[in-house]
């Protein structure tokens, strides 16, 4: 090789480093992009079921109070309070 082809071959060696670098580069700031678009969607979807599980907890919580249950036996199931008299308590020995 003569003296001025090896200082031409090494810039154009560079040259095409620095293109390749410079793509990388590139392709790596896309995904990063595309991976944060994706994880703030899973934490938008993450927050909309806690939120859907509070309210879920909230109504379960309603349909077990007592004064439900008691609602529904004396409504739906036409369910009475036995008198005091009918009443017995039965002790061991």
């Amino acid at each position: 090789m003569t003296a001025q082809r090896q200082p031409f071959l090494l810039v154009f060696v560079f040259a095409i480093v620095c293109v390749l670098s410079a793509v990388a580069l590139v392709y790596t700031k896309h995904e990063s992009r595309k991976l944060f678009i994706e994880l703030e969607g899973l934490t938008h979807e993450r927050d909309e079921l806690n939120i859907e599980w509070g309210q879920l907890q909230i109504e379960q919580s309603t349909w077990a109070q007592h004064a439900r249950i008691e609602q529904v036996a004396t409504d739906d199931l036409a369910l009475v309070r036995p008198d005091t008299a009918d009443i017995f308590v039965i002790e061991r020995p």
